[in-house]
Parts: structure tokens; C-alpha cells; sequence
């Protein structure tokens, strides 16, 4: 841009004689305005292609579900499409007693006739006169004189007057000084003011003065306190509703509108969406919704705001943008990491907290409030998302809650698909990478059936297919997992551990499913599974059976199919109390030191290792959770000799019996 060009601009605006700010002592609104929408009218005649006579009827019906009580209707006199739709209302007996409709017209005298032909017998009607009173439109439109052209707008009001009382009808006028920012403002009033005095209104006869920006040409400031003087001077003002009809040419007609509500303004005239001549009207659901964020109700109905904006589409063929405030797609959408992770969190605070009052973070009102979902409509999933709205997603679509440890490796999962695929991921899409990932992935082994006893704790006979070939492993447990778990550990020759463990209902009922997350740490890395199942132990198997699949040493295995070295190993513990080398000869037909060097090479571990392994393990069981002494603890798991079970513990553990019992309750 040419910036030399900037010179042919200036202000156009007037301010008011004498400025107040008794505006800016107000930091909000205290009440709802009466509102009047112009869609039919204002709006309606900036549509490419105007709406049909029954489009026009079912947007009225829409507009009187939503509360509207005031409604412009049209400009009679302008087609006779407006004027057939204002007869339709009246002679369909369409509009509802507690509703009022409003008609435009110049202040001409044939197209003033007209209109009272449209609306005679309208239950109530307000007659909406107006003409253009800025200097521009004087000097240059009508070449006439200030006196000239307040004098139409006297003669109108006139007109008004004798026509109303011929006429069978309900009417209230209304008039507005169009042009209004390019107007010097005691100007203005007095042109209000010299109708005012033709009407005359009282109580039970109000009149209605309207200020427009048409076309807005000041800051908001500006407006608010042009509306200030206009309160302050306007005669009858107690007779007489102040309405503002803010445009939106520079982007300020939200706050022209509350900004004048401050200043003494008690209507809004103004369209839904902002839909309108140029850059729109106000958008009525903005500032009404705006309201209702800070608890003040604004006696207009938006909970099922998806219907209101099909139908406003579909009639107008306009669209609302995505950004548009309480209705845009994505105005509640949050694809940031952090900003779902707030969203989640404060959620569950609210829940938690049990909290009426509305403070969810980048949530300036509940999306269900205005017929939106959370689902859907707030946390959205793309390469830019985070653990929190990942897990948020699976927690409200599918009710699975993942454990805290869990999160950040999901939705690395999550995100790495959304970021190859270059796309949004629906809440689907989400859980079928979760399903694969961690409930499906089971390439190297499963375990096809399980069963258990109880020897001196849990005895796990486990049925491990690897490679096609079904083997039955035997291990001890402190609990049933923990046997699964010793079976898949003896079975491959590998070591880790049992980090997390996590389990809850999906569903209420007989027949609901629990679902189990088990988390394994190997070499100091975690590795996560899920199982689903009505059985929780079957779900926690199969959570643990797809953790451990993720092991490298599981595909790198391979001797997990000795089955000579299974059946020795089932066999010690079996019987991990008093088996001996001895025994085991008999038992496998094989000599002491075969077996022995057998088990070592094959295992990685001696005999003697592995009894002391398993009896270690049942002590440590009994010490932290019973109340047996240490000398009946050494004889249980095959110590005749406590000094021996003591030296024995110490050595795995480096401390004795007895510190760790105690170590163990003080954790408790």
C-alpha cells in the first residue's frame, strides 16, 4: 500500500458537544437488552439470493423458538415478496401474542402508505421509519439543508401518527437517524427530539429512537459516548426505548453494541451470525452468549446451536465460519498439547470439586451448554496434540483410563500416525492405534489357557504357544499374575519386573468388561500392554502377554523351545521346598551332574540358583504380609536351618529377615 494514499483520509466523526465518561465506571452489563432481530429484513436483503416467502416463514418460526420477542420483518414496500410475507404472518395467524413485528420505511410519503397496507391488522407492529441525516448524504445525496432534512424526518413521523390511528392494527414507531456516525451528534438529537415531539410518548404508548452505525467509522469508545450525550438529551426519555443498530465495518460492532448498552442504550437491533449489508450487523448470538458467560441470562435460547446454524445456512445460503464465536467448528477445539492437557485436567477438577460454577480452562463456557460435545467438539487430534487430550479422547469415548505412567507413550503413538498421515485422527481412528498398539500386538507368543492352585501361595500351570508349539510352564506367584508372570520369565530365560498394574469396569452391569494395563520395566525401559475381559484375571494375562511381546529378548529367543529344560524347571517349582538334585535324577532318568550342568547351560543359572530364587521369593511374601515368625518362615520354604535361610537372604538382599519385614510395614 501506498502510504501517501493515507492523506485523502480523515475523521469523519463527530464527538458529542460535551463528552461524559459515566460509561467506563461500568465493568459489565447487569441485564439483558431487548432485542430485536433484523435478519428478515437487514439481513435478508444482503443475501445474493434473497429468502422465498416460505424460507422467510420458517426463519421466523426459528427466530420465535429462540425468544426473540422483537422481530423486523421486512421493508414492505420494497417487493412484493416482503410485502406478501408480512400478509402471510398476519393472515395466517403466525406471530404469537407475546411476539411483536417490525417493518422499515423511508420517510416517503407513497412508500409509508404502503407499508400501512402491509401490516393492517397486525396484532402488534412497529413502524421503523428513518432517513439519512449524516453530512455526506446531505450535501452530496439530497442537496438539502439541516432544516430540509429534518424536516422529512417530521413530516414522516406525522404520517406515521394520522395513518396509525386509521388503521386497524397495534403500532409503535420507531425512528432512526440512518447515516448516524457521519452526523454531528446534537444534530442527531435534535432531529430525535423534533419526531419525539410529533409522537408525544408516554407510559403506555412508548416510542423507540434508534442509533445506527451505517456505516461505522469510529472506535467503540467513540460510539459508547455519543450514545451517552444521546441518553443524557434525548426529551420524553423516560417514554422512550434507546436502541442501538451497530454494523460491523470495522470489525467493533460487538463493542459498539455492549459498549452503548453501558452507555444507556436499552435494544439491540441486530442478526444472527452478524449476517448483513457489507461486513454485517452485530451478531446477536455473540453478545447475548458473551452475557450468559458471566452469569447473566440473556432470555434467548441457543442450547441446540447446531440446529440453529443448519437452518441459518440452509435459508440463507451463507456460511458461519469456523472461527465464529460459541458456533464456529472449531471455537472450542483444542489441538495443542498443553491446551488439552488444561481442558482435561480441569475437568476432572470440576468433577472432583463437584463444582457449579463454570472454570475450565480455554473454555469460556461449557460446549453442552450450546449443543456441542466434548468428544467432538473439544479436544480434536492432530501431530500437535498432547497426552492429555489423547487419553481425555479414550477416557470419554471409550472409557478407558489410562494410568498416568502410560499417557506420554500413547500419545506419542497417537501423534506419530497423525503426523505420517498428515490428517486429524477421529476419536476412532484414536482408539484403533491404541487396539493395535497395546491390546492387539501379540506377534511372538500368547498364552492360550491358564490355570491355578493354591500350594503355599500360587501355583500358575501355564499353556505358552511360541512358534507354533503349546507348552505347559509351571511357576509360584505371591498372587496370580506374579505366577503368570514367573511362568513367561522361566519359560524364555529373561528378567523384568512388574512396574504398574492398573484395573477398572468399562460398564455397569452383570456382564460388563474390566480392563487391565499392565506395565513392565526391562533394562530401564517401560514396555505397556491392555487386556479387556469380563474375567479380570483373563484381562490382566493378556494385558501382561502383549507387554512382554515387546520385549527385544523375546524375538531375539531362541531356546525357549527346550522342553527338557521346561519340564526340569516345572519340576523345581513344583516342589522348590525340599527338591535336591537327587530327586530330580530320578525323576528325568538322568545322572546329578548331568542335570546340574544341563540346567546351567541351557538356563544361564545352577540348580541351586534357581531353588533359591523361588524360595526367596516366597519368603519375601510371607515376611511383608504375615505375622509367621522367621523361624517358621525358614522351615516353610525349605530351611530346616534359619542361620542358613538368614545368611541365604542377606546375601540376595542384603539385609536380613527381619529389616526387611520391618522396612516393608513402615512403607504400609
Amino acid at each position: 500500500m501506498n502510504f501517501d494514499v493515507a492523506e485523502k483520509y480523515g475523521k469523519a466523526y463527530f464527538m458529542p458537544p460535551e463528552v461524559t465518561y459515566d460509561w467506563v465506571k461500568k465493568d459489565a452489563i447487569e441485564k439483558p437488552p431487548i432485542w430485536c432481530s433484523v435478519d428478515l429484513r437487514d439481513g435478508n436483503q444482503a443475501l445474493i439470493e434473497p429468502m422465498s416467502l416460505e424460507e422467510k416463514i420458517e426463519f421466523f418460526q426459528m427466530l420465535v423458538d429462540i425468544g426473540f420477542k422483537e422481530i423486523e420483518v421486512g421493508f414492505p414496500a420494497a417487493s412484493e415478496t416482503e410485502y406478501n410475507f408480512m400478509r402471510a404472518l398476519i393472515e395466517r395467524n403466525m406471530i404469537p401474542e407475546d411476539v411483536t413485528v417490525q417493518v422499515l420505511t423511508q420517510a416517503r410519503e407513497h412508500i409509508i402508505k404502503k407499508t400501512f397496507e402491509a401490516v393492517k391488522g397486525a396484532p402488534h407492529a412497529v413502524i421503523h421509519l428513518y432517513n439519512s441525516t449524516s453530512v455526506a448524504q446531505r450535501e452530496q445525496v439530497f442537496k438539502k439543508s439541516r432544516e430540509e432534512v429534518k424536516k422529512l424526518a417530521v413530516d414522516g413521523a406525522i404520517l406515521l401518527r394520522d395513518l396509525a390511528a386509521q388503521t386497524d392494527g397495534n403500532f409503535t414507531f420507531e425512528y432512526s437517524p440512518e447515516s448516524f456516525p457521519g452526523t454531528e451528534v446534537d444534530y442527531a438529537v435534535e432531529v430525535c427530539n423534533a419526531v419525539l415531539d410529533v409522537w408525544k410518548p408516554d407510559k403506555e404508548h412508548k416510542a423507540i429512537i434508534n442509533i445506527p452505525t451505517t456505516v461505522q467509522i469510529a472506535m467503540p469508545h467513540v460510539f459508547a459516548c455519543q450514545i451517552e450525550y444521546i441518553h443524557k438529551h434525548l426529551k420524553y426519555r423516560d417514554n422512550v426505548i434507546l436502541s442501538v443498530h451497530p454494523h460491523n465495518d470495522r470489525g467493533c460492532g460487538v463493542s459498539d453494541a455492549e459498549l452503548g448498552l453501558l452507555a444507556g442504550a436499552d435494544r439491540i437491533e441486530g442478526t444472527l451470525f452478524g449476517n448483513g449489508e457489507r461486513t454485517g450487523n452485530v451478531d446477536i448470538i455473540t453478545l447475548a452468549m458473551n452475557m450468559f458467560s458471566y452469569g447473566i441470562d440473556p432470555k434467548l435460547d441457543f442450547a441446540d446451536m447446531p440446529r440453529i446454524r443448519e437452518t441459518y445456512e440452509r435459508l440463507t445460503r451463507m456460511h458461519v465460519h469456523e472461527r465464529s464465536p460459541y458456533a464456529g467448528d472449531l471455537v472450542f477445539s483444542a489441538f495443542s498439547g498443553s491446551h488439552q492437557d488444561a481442558i482435561a485436567k480441569g475437568m476432572a477438577w470440576r468433577e472432583e470439586k463437584k463444582l457449579k460454577t463454570w472454570t475450565v480452562p480455554y473454555l469460556p463456557i461449557d460446549p453442552m451448554d450450546v449443543g456441542r460435545t466434548y468428544d467432538a467438539d473439544v479436544i480434536r487430534i492432530n501431530s500437535q496434540s498432547g497426552k492429555g487430550g489423547i487419553s481425555y479422547i479414550l477416557k470419554q469415548n471409550f472409557s478407558i483410563s489410562l494410568p498416568q505412567a502410560m499417557k506420554e507413550e500413547v500419545g506419542y503413538a497417537v501423534k506419530q500416525v497423525s503426523d505420517e498421515e498428515h490428517k486429524e485422527l477421529s476419536p476412532q481412528w484414536v482408539y484403533e492405534i491404541f487396539e493395535e498398539n497395546y491390546m492387539n500386538k501379540m506377534p511372538y507368543f500368547t498364552i492360550d489357557s491358564c490355570h491355578f492352585k493354591q500350594n503355599d501361595g500360587i501355583m500358575a500351570e501355564t499353556e505358552i504357544n511360541f512358534g507354533g508349539k503349546k507348552t505347559i510352564v509351571d511357576a509360584n506367584g505371591n498372587g496370580r499374575l506374579d505366577a503368570v508372570s514367573n511362568t513367561i520369565k522361566q519359560f524364555f530365560g529373561i528378567s523384568y519386573e512388574l512396574s504398574t498394574y492398573e484395573e477398572h469396569a468399562l460398564s455397569h452391569g452383570s456382564s460388563s468388561k474390566a480392563i487391565a494395563y499392565v506395565g513392565i520395566t526391562c533394562e530401564g525401559k517401560s514396555y505397556w500392554g491392555v487386556g479387556m475381559d469380563e474375567d479380570i484375571i483373563k484381562a490382566s494375562i493378556h494385558a501382561l502377554t502383549v507387554a512382554v511381546n515387546k520385549l527385544p529378548q523375546i524375538a531375539q529367543n531362541d531356546g525357549a523351545q527346550d522342553e527338557r529344560l521346561t519340564a526340569m524347571l516345572n519340576f523345581i517349582q513344583n516342589n522348590y521346598q525340599d527338591v535336591t538334585l537327587e530327586s530330580m535324577a530320578a525323576q528325568f532318568h538322568l545322572s546329578e551332574p548331568y542335570i546340574s550342568k544341563y540346567i546351567k547351560d541351557k538356563s544361564g543359572k545352577t540348580f541351586g540358583e534357581h531353588v533359591a530364587h523361588i524360595r526367596m521369593k516366597r519368603a519375601k511374601t510371607l515376611l511383608k504380609n504375615g505375622n509367621m515368625t522367621v523361624e517358621n518362615i525358614a522351615d516353610v520354604v525349605g530351611y530346616p536351618s534359619v542361620e542358613h535361610f538368614n545368611r541365604t537372604f542377606k546375601k540376595c538382599f542384603d539385609m536380613t529377615p527381619l529389616q526387611y519385614r520391618n522396612e516393608s510395614r513402615e512403607k504400609k
